[in-house]
């Protein structure tokens, strides 16, 4: 019975590590609207007058000296995607997608668009 209890008591413990350990690579991304106070190599772009900040594949607009997560203009371009994006075909177009935003290739640069 004491060798049971053991056995039933180390498998629960293997279980809980296993499962901090996966949480570990899960990537949070904040809401829209949330509001921050700096940003990590941010990016300026200019999208009809308006300044966006582009840092790690979130799209910020400036409020004073703080940033709002926003969502990505359509039309907006970046000469650069974030690294974990991933390639899509809808409808027989290839796409680009990272965090939930559509971009397509054009030239040198990649464009937001609807899907």
């Amino acid at each position: 019975m004491k060798s049971l209890k053991l056995l039933v008591i180390i498998i629960l413990l293997v279980g809980t590590t296993s499962t901090i350990t996966a949480q570990r690579n899960i990537k949070v991304y904040p809401k829209h609207g949330t509001v921050v106070t700096t940003l990590y190599q941010p990016r300026l772009v200019v999208h009809k007058r308006v300044n966006f900040h582009f840092s790690k594949g979130i799209w910020y607009k400036a409020r004073g000296r703080k940033y709002v997560v926003c969502a990505a203009p359509v039309g907006i371009k970046v000469r650069k995607l974030p690294v974990g994006n991933k390639v899509v075909v809808y409808s027989g177009k290839e796409y680009y997608t990272y965090n939930g935003v559509f971009y397509k290739k054009k030239g040198r640069n990649y464009i937001v668009v609807n899907v």
